[in-house]
């Protein structure tokens, strides 16, 4: 008897000693520790990567697409205006796009319920290693090595397949797993439909990205607190996306910006509605015929900005290679395994060049 009560004395001060550990590990959150403080010196960027004072305009020419059009006698020129846009742009918003308006606000309200949470209802989360499928972090997946911290902080988990995911996923706010299970199958649809409208575009058969092409499922919620000095910081560094297609939920605060002919625009946050953007695979599949392009977040001094990515992407091991079709004279790519690709990417991310570079055909 006096040996159980002596191991559950040593169990529960194991349990106490990691969350207290987790929670001086919290204490890397931005929103930890930024309220009525100066911007600190290791999240200032270089002058020629920081946003400065420059106004840049919230654009108006990112494509709005309106995609209850694509079930019509419109259908092929909802395709062409996506197959445009993702050549033009690489990114358009969408709208009646089929996801309920409660469901998108409800999501949005749960999002942000959970990064109001006492540290002690979060600290169980917090982890700066990849491998871990649902973290808590803070800047970026290389903060350890990265001499400039971004200006947010992240929550990340996978959602496919949901049954086993959803275990790992936050038990608080109570009713998280029940609507984000709910808002990601619905983004799911949305993805898919959107896909089989670019497979039409390239002339490709509809279901041609679905399978293991678009098996993996990741929801990336980043959280922007109110920054002191917006001029100096970024909340997310230029990079493009790694996978095939990213469905982004930016609710009513700007601060997402798209490079597009030599300048930085900015992309308005459009009532229920979700900006789509090209990833690095759907460029290297199309054979460049649609481009994944850099974009960045920059902060405000006002309010706090929450967004959430619905990234889709290959399983690990699927082969990525143009599909031949679109291929005119020679690939511009090999063949690879999409593991391969993100073991390149992640150490490369703000520097595109590099990383679609290594994976340029020779011949």
């Amino acid at each position: 008897m006096i040996s159980l009560i002596f191991n559950q004395i040593i169990k529960s001060s194991a349990t106490t000693s990691i969350i207290k550990s987790h929670i001086q590990e919290m204490e890397k959150l931005v929103s930890s520790w930024c309220k009525n403080k100066p911007l600190p010196e290791s999240y200032i960027f270089p002058p020629e990567t920081r946003p400065g004072n420059l106004v840049v305009p919230t654009c108006n020419t990112v494509p709005v697409i309106d995609l209850n059009k694509a079930e019509g006698q419109n259908r092929t020129h909802i395709v062409q205006q996506i197959l445009k846009a993702g050549q033009e742009y690489g990114f358009f918003q969408v709208v009646n796009h089929g996801v309920p308006e409660n469901l998108m606000n409800e999501s949005m309200d749960v999002f942000k319920e959970f990064f109001e949470m006492p540290w002690e209802d979060k600290a169980m989360l917090y982890s700066e290693d990849p491998k871990n499928s649902c973290r808590l972090s803070t800047s970026s997946v290389n903060y350890a090595r990265e001499k400039i911290h971004h200006w947010r902080d992240n929550l990340r988990h996978p959602c496919h397949p949901l049954q086993d995911c959803i275990k790992h996923w936050p038990q608080k706010p109570v009713r998280y797993r029940e609507v984000v299970a709910t808002y990601t199958i619905e983004a799911k649809k949305l993805g898919l439909r959107i896909l089989e409208l670019v497979s039409e575009g390239l002339g490709l058969e509809s279901r041609y990205f679905g399978d293991k092409l678009s098996e993996s499922e990741i929801l990336s919620i980043n959280h922007y607190p109110p920054c002191p000095d917006p001029s100096l910081t970024l909340g997310v560094a230029k990079h493009c996306d790694p996978n095939l297609l990213t469905l982004l939920h930016q609710g009513d605060v700007s601060g997402l910006q798209v490079f597009n002919n030599g300048e930085w625009i900015g992309v308005e946050p459009l009532h229920n509605a979700f900006v789509v953007n090209i990833g690095n695979q759907l460029q290297i599949i199309s054979n460049n015929k649609l481009k994944s392009v850099e974009h960045r977040v920059v902060t405000n001094s006002r309010v706090a900005r929450t967004s959430a990515g619905f990234f889709i992407g290959p399983s690990e091991d699927s082969i990525i290679e143009p599909e031949k079709s679109l291929v005119d004279d020679a690939p511009f790519y090999r063949a690879f395994e999409f593991k391969d690709f993100l073991l390149h990417y992640f150490p490369n991310l703000e520097d595109n060049e590099v990383v679609m570079g290594h994976f340029k055909s020779q011949a």
